[in-house]
């Protein structure tokens, strides 16, 4: 290299050019740990070249390492399995497991094959003690259910939602981005289903209330009355998660948009349940990201909801009477909620009988009636929503915490709701190391608003129908944000 052209270079780009010429594989010095040769040349030397030399010619220039491009995010998978929940149901079904749950079941595997392949820990010590403590209590339950068929179902089924697909999410998921995408995946899925939910309502297309085929339900059905309630109020408080948190100003407008937009397909529902557990979910959300900040917003919310309901009319007297229901839940308390006391009752008295290890799984059904008093009503009357007049059957309690208390008694109850609470801990943990100025206030948002929404919403409803898989999806987001995500380090926990 002659000295003429670098000179003619600015001081700081000659120190650089040094710097990058000296690293290992540099195509000036390729020589592994030699130290680059000194210059033939002294500094004082003219620039021409010496007799019976001939002309140095400036050779290429050094090329800089560019930077990889970014792959296939191992995360899209998930986002297609909350894809799959979009595709409406067969009319008439059973409200069982459906086409995403069968891709679950994939991506899980999926992640197995990932892991084998590249030869990495699987996850930390931490980790595998959390996702891992109900499998004790599930096989307890397992070997005491009525039969070694209901035993494994139910097994499956629970080590489907809360062990091996949220560890599988946590696995696949990178970084915050792959957390981002799929919150926008569930803010999308939320935006389809409360289209068709609205759509119901004012075609008068959807499933059955008070004689009036006007409650939104999206393509579940009336077999999973509550399924599109789930799905809107997830992505309710993703996009509350995702305006609030310190992104640009135009993804924070959009979120907050779409937030404004699914209050009303969650208002059509007519699901009491969900309307508590989003509307405390939304305050402590709103608490995390900033009392000041709480106090705009909720006075926003407030006067669209006057808005809508007051000006336009929106559902008003349904709503007012659905609302007003919820302080009579004591006084003079509907069927629905007769039949939920007596459901709990009876769940409660499975326990007495079982105090550590329950009934065994799927055995509510089996036990109810021997617990159950005469308030209790023969089925809940599904009508709608393209489906038939069908009676189906009370098979649990409406309770998640009683469901797994009367079936899997106190030890799995309390493998399964600790490790709920610890993550809860860790996640409120992660936030607190991000709200003053990370970058994931979004993500921890979002997290800990998800996990406090379904263990609230758990209060009034357990597990069951094709949108449980979501529920499955919500932990894996949850488990990864607290158990790595909010240590600020930006790959999942395989090592």
């Amino acid at each position: 290299m002659t000295p003429g052209p670098a000179r003619s270079l600015p001081p700081a780009l000659r120190r650089l050019a040094r710097r990058l010429a000296a690293l290992p594989g540099s195509p000036a010095y390729a020589h592994a740990g030699a130290a680059a040769p000194a210059c033939d040349a002294p500094h004082g030397a003219p620039r021409h070249a010496s007799p019976g030399q001939p002309e140095a010619r400036p050779g290429p220039a050094l090329a800089l390492p560019l930077t990889p491009a970014r792959t296939l995010s191992p995360v899209l998978p998930v986002v297609a399995v909350v894809a799959l929940l979009g595709l409406p149901l067969a009319p008439g079904g059973e409200g069982g497991a459906g086409p995403a749950d069968a891709l679950s079941a994939l991506v899980v595997l999926f992640c197995a094959v990932r892991l084998l392949r590249r030869r990495r820990r699987a996850m930390s010590g931490t980790a595998a003690l959390l996702l891992g403590m109900p499998v004790a209590g599930l096989a307890l339950a397992a070997m005491g259910a009525s039969s070694p068929g209901a035993g494994l179902t139910g097994l499956g089924r629970y080590l489907q939602i809360f062990v091996l697909v949220p560890a599988a999410v946590v696995l696949l998921v990178r970084d915050r981005a792959d957390f981002r995408l799929l919150a926008w995946s569930f803010v999308g899925l939320a935006g389809w289903q409360g289209a068709v939910g609205v759509h119901q309502f004012v075609t008068a297309t959807g499933a059955s209330y008070q004689g009036e085929t006007i409650r939104a339900v999206g393509t579940f059905g009336p077999q999973d009355v509550m399924g599109m309630a789930t799905v809107v109020s997830f992505g309710l408080i993703c996009a509350i998660g995702l305006a609030l948190g310190r992104s640009r100003a135009r993804q924070r407008a959009v979120a907050a948009g779409c937030a404004l937009a699914l209050l009303v397909p969650l208002a059509l529902s007519f699901s009491r349940g969900a309307w508590i557990a989003t509307a405390l979910t939304c305050a402590v959300q709103l608490v995390l990201a900033g009392l000041r900040r709480a106090l705009k917003i909720g006075a926003v919310a407030l006067a669209v909801g006057v808005i809508l309901v007051g000006g336009f009319g929106v559902g008003s007297a349904m709503l007012q009477e659905r609302v007003s229901s919820i302080t009579q839940v004591a006084d003079a308390p509907d069927q629905s909620v007769t039949d939920r006391y007596t459901l709990w009752a009876a769940a409660i008295g499975m326990w007495r009988e079982r105090p550590l290890t329950g009934v065994g799984l799927k055995g509510f059904p089996e036990h109810r009636d021997a617990h159950a008093s005469l308030a209790l009503s023969s089925g809940s009357d599904t009508d709608g929503a393209g489906s038939g007049f069908v009676r189906q059957p009370l098979l649990s309690p409406h309770n998640m915490y009683l469901l797994v208390l009367a079936e899997q008694g106190l030890i799995g109850l309390l493998a399964l709701a600790g490790g709920w609470l610890a993550l809860l801990a860790l996640g409120l943990r992660g936030w607190s190391r991000v709200r003053r100025s990370g970058p994931g206030l979004d993500c921890a948002l979002v997290a800990c608003g998800l996990l406090v929404w379904q263990l609230t919403d758990f209060a009034y409803a357990d597990i069951g129908g094709p949108s449980t898989v979501l529920t499955a999806v919500v932990f894996g987001l949850v488990a990864w944000w607290a158990l790595a995500g909010g240590d600020g380090r930006e790959e999942a926990l395989a090592r």
